[in-house]
């Protein structure tokens, strides 16, 4: 049976959908499909920016460290900038235009120039290598990338065909320099199935894709994270506990992620929510950014909330703006759930699933449902997402029973760039896009996820394809098998970790060989532990290595020193 807050949560948001409302729906075309959506949302990402400048204009936008915008300022600055890259770089309709940059206001402000200026904006990984950075640039043909320092210097000596221009955090003036155009022309229009984004994900092959979405799927998102957003708050405030002036969010998941793109970055244009940006995570600084700017919303990785939930120093802060607690990117452990409600008495933990082809979009389990049920991410995001549990053959599972997780909506990428024989194997001709994970819907309709059928490791929200690892660490001489599976992880969820098998005659150091897989992949798809086996590894009857086998052996093993590993006894 629904819950009360199932029941109160329904009603508002059939209030808000009501004909002539914001959030009033209609039945839209694609792909031969009908699928349900928002009429009066902003056609694309520009109208979108601008609709902020007009609702919320003076109101403050984004807050880093000194620097703060507000909405207006953030459009007139993204317009000039935009106009610049028309002038010097000829931008075309749909091409595709890189950005690498960490999180800050200035990330933001190139985010809606590339948009503004009719560019497809490529979220290049951040955390990424500069061979990989180099790989990604060449994968989807960006011509130019905005950059910044940092991650211009990993790129110095790699051929990558791109130009590059590096911009600076902090101050925007200076920040983008020559870029800024003192006058701005009319700039170019985009239609709502132009392409706007291309956002990376790995794949179980070990290749990064480039998901592709266009301009209406990526703001219909957006549109459904606010409808959810105003629908919670609606039924806090009946519950005597309204939200407090100007909603503000405290930013610690990388914007070029789809949680921090879509939830967290595009929603907050939709219902003028001022955006704290955080350039390195610090549990106490946290607690003073949500006392000093009135944080209603916090998003982070699991451990980031159960940091401030535990911290010594919690009591001496005023936390009591922020009513909602975001998990991103990866589970949060169920013996969480009650101990931050129990800290932070005045919000309350919530959960999220989506993908990055779904735009972020598939189900939310919030406040009391997620007390009540905190092994359950939820159940699908009113009103666009649809979710099925399909058997093998790709038939509608009941109730129950377990399988793969496929999630339908208008919010749905187009596809994989360059890349239509994946693309195919994902997306369903019935719009369902396939997840790859496995779970069961209960009889409330709540998503329990079990497994994964694809070899990806969820790092704090960083997928890991195991194969792609393997081969960083197949590429040493001595290393004659090796398999690398998720292990629990307090603090992201899963971390790698690596077995393998060494060759005749080498005599191998594992913390010699996570340093010689360091130079290879990024830092974060280095193993945090490597057992040595001692003989073949376990396979199954397909010749294949037991993956499960191992991620099963080794998940609960205890071990005093991530950085030097352990030996298996194997």
């Amino acid at each position: 049976m629904p819950s009360q807050l199932d029941l109160q949560l329904n009603a508002i948001m059939g209030r808000l959908l009501a004909p002539g409302s914001q959030f009033e729906l209609t039945q839209v075309q694609r792909g031969g499909q009908e699928y349900p959506a928002f009429i009066h949302a902003p056609p694309t990402l520009p109208a979108l920016f601008a609709f902020a400048a007009e609702r919320h204009g003076d109101s403050p936008f984004l807050i880093d460290g000194d620097q703060r915008l507000t909405f207006a300022e953030a459009l007139a600055l993204a317009r000039r900038l935009a106009s610049g890259l028309l002038s010097s770089h000829a931008i075309a309709k749909g091409e595709n235009v890189g950005i690498a940059a960490r999180n800050s206001a200035n990330w933001i402000v190139a985010y809606m120039a590339v948009l503004m200026a009719g560019g497809c904006a490529t979220l290049l990984n951040g955390w990424w290598t500069g061979q990989e950075l180099a790989a990604g640039i060449k994968l989807t043909g960006c011509r130019l990338v905005l950059i910044d320092a940092e991650r211009a210097r990993r790129l110095s000596d790699l051929d990558h065909d791109a130009a590059l221009e590096v911009f600076c955090h902090g101050d925007s003036e200076s920040g983008f320099g020559e870029l800024l155009a003192d006058e701005v022309p009319s700039l170019p229009e985009v239609d709502s199935e132009d392409r706007a984004t291309i956002l990376f994900t790995s794949g179980s092959t070990g290749a990064a894709r480039g998901a592709w979405s266009e301009h209406r799927a990526v703001v219909q998102a957006a549109m459904n994270y606010a409808a959810q957003s105003l629908t919670v708050l609606t039924q806090l405030a009946s519950a005597g506990r309204p939200p407090q002036g100007q909603p503000c969010a405290l930013v610690n998941v990388p914007l070029f992620h789809v949680t921090g793109e879509v939830p967290v970055l595009l929603q907050s244009f939709l219902i003028g929510r001022k955006l704290v940006i955080m350039g390195k995570w610090d549990a106490r600084e946290a607690m003073r950014l949500i006392e000093a700017e009135r944080v209603s919303y916090f998003v982070g990785v699991p451990l980031m909330s159960y940091e401030i939930a535990t911290h010594p120093e919690r009591p001496d802060f005023d936390l009591s703006s922020c009513l909602s607690i975001v998990a991103g990117g990866a589970p949060r452990p169920i013996e969480h759930v009650g101990r931050i409600r129990d800290a932070m008495p005045d919000g309350f933990p919530l959960l999220g699933y989506g993908l990055t082809e779904t735009n972020a979009v598939g189900c939310a389990n919030f406040n009391e449902n997620y007390l009540a049920k905190p092994g359950s991410t939820g159940p699908a995001s009113l009103p666009l997402s649809d979710l099925a549990i399909l058997s093998a053959d790709g038939a509608h599972l009941a109730r129950g029973e377990t399988g793969e997780i496929a999630i339908r909506s208008i919010a749905n990428f187009g596809g994989y760039w360059n890349n239509p024989e994946a693309t195919a194997a994902s997306l369903r001709p019935d719009g369902y896009f396939l997840t790859g994970d496995l779970g069961y819907l209960d009889e409330d309709g709540y998503l329990f996820i079990v497994d994964r059928k694809k070899d990806i490791i969820i790092r704090g929200g960083e997928n890991i394809a195991c194969l792609e690892v393997e081969q960083a660490l197949y590429a040493h001489p001595g290393v004659a098998e090796a398999c690398v599976f998720g292990v629990p992880d307090a603090k992201y969820g899963e971390v790698p970790a690596a077995v393998f098998l060494a060759r005749d005659g080498h005599v191998l150091d594992c913390e010699m060989l996570r340093e010689f897989v360091a130079c290879r992949i990024a830092a974060f798809k280095v193993p945090a532990m490597v057992w040595q086996w001692q003989s073949a590894l376990p396979r199954l009857g397909t010749e294949k290595i037991d993956r499960k086998a191992l991620r099963e052996t080794y998940a609960d093993r205890a071990y005093a020193d991530k950085s030097s590993g352990a030996k298996g006894d194997g």
